[in-house]
């Protein structure tokens, strides 16, 4: 398994310093953000080579990538070209939103168009290309995913479910049956905790609830499960920890070190239990 540090906090930092930071921070892997206002623009696909040579000279590999596209396009082409000119190997591909205002079958026989032709990129450029779960999309469930995803070659196109967000946004399900739906495409897994706590009661009586992201041990997803299981079936994909945290960078930044040394303990512990 590869422990990637999501560099989405980093935003609006040059490479050589997101590089620093992610060593800093104790990772030895990155998920590089590609998206305006990051280190790498998706207007600059050329800096994807010259982003993995840092980090590499840093001591960080770069095993994967995320970008925002959900066309098969000329620019997306671009950047996956250069994800793997990179030796990236899983790239995370953007949302396939939900439109409420239209028939869930259409927007389904879309995504798939799409995707027919993300498989081929894939094919070309010998990289996987990953589906994320998420809130207000499509595939915010392991069971939405499946949708997009039956048919495909696991070997081109990957699932990257996310426990958290499933929790703290939509598509919650017990995370062995999301896992048991996912195989077998699952090649990686978000790494965050959240949940929920009550609000105030409105004028007309009725609790209001609210949704945060807290510390890896803290939250609702129970992560000293979910790493045991990892470990004993032989995950060797990517575990991409997220520092959603809404606080400063800062802030955020010491929470990432906890949650990295949490996760370790888990991966530790899960592996001397799984030799004993």
């Amino acid at each position: 398994m590869d422990i990637a540090y999501f560099t989405k906090t980093l935003e609006g930092l040059s490479l050589e310093r997101a590089a620093e930071m992610t060593v800093a921070l104790g990772f030895d892997c990155a998920d590089l953000l590609i998206r305006e206002g990051h280190a790498v623009s998706p207007e600059r696909p050329e800096e994807i080579v010259k982003a993995a040579k840092l980090f590499a000279e840093a001591g960080v590999r770069t095993p994967m990538a995320t970008i925002d596209s959900t066309r098969p396009d000329d620019s997306t082409s671009r950047l996956v070209g250069c994800c793997g000119e990179a030796g990236i190997g899983q790239v995370r591909l953007g949302f396939w939103r939900y439109d409420p205002s239209r028939r869930w079958k259409l927007q389904v026989d879309e995504a798939r168009r799409d995707l027919d032709g993300f498989e081929r990129l894939a094919e070309r450029f010998g990289v996987k290309l990953t589906i994320q779960l998420h809130g207000g999309t499509l595939h915010s469930s392991g069971a939405l995913a499946r949708q997009l995803l039956t048919g495909r070659d696991p070997v081109r196109i990957g699932a990257y479910p996310d426990p958290a967000n499933q929790i703290v946004r939509e598509g919650s399900e017990d995370w062995r049956l999301s896992l048991d739906l996912l195989d077998p495409w699952f090649c990686c897994i978000g790494v965050k905790n959240g949940g929920w706590f009550p609000g105030a009661y409105g004028a007309d009586g009725q609790r209001a609830w609210h949704s945060d992201w807290y510390g890896l041990d803290e939250g609702m997803v129970p992560w000293n499960e979910i790493v045991p299981h990892l470990v004993a079936t032989g995950f060797a994909g990517v575990l991409s920890v997220h520092s959603q945290y809404r606080v400063p960078r800062e802030q955020a930044l010491g929470k990432a070190r906890a949650d990295l040394a949490h996760l370790r303990r888990l991966v530790a512990a899960a592996k001397e239990q799984n030799h004993a």
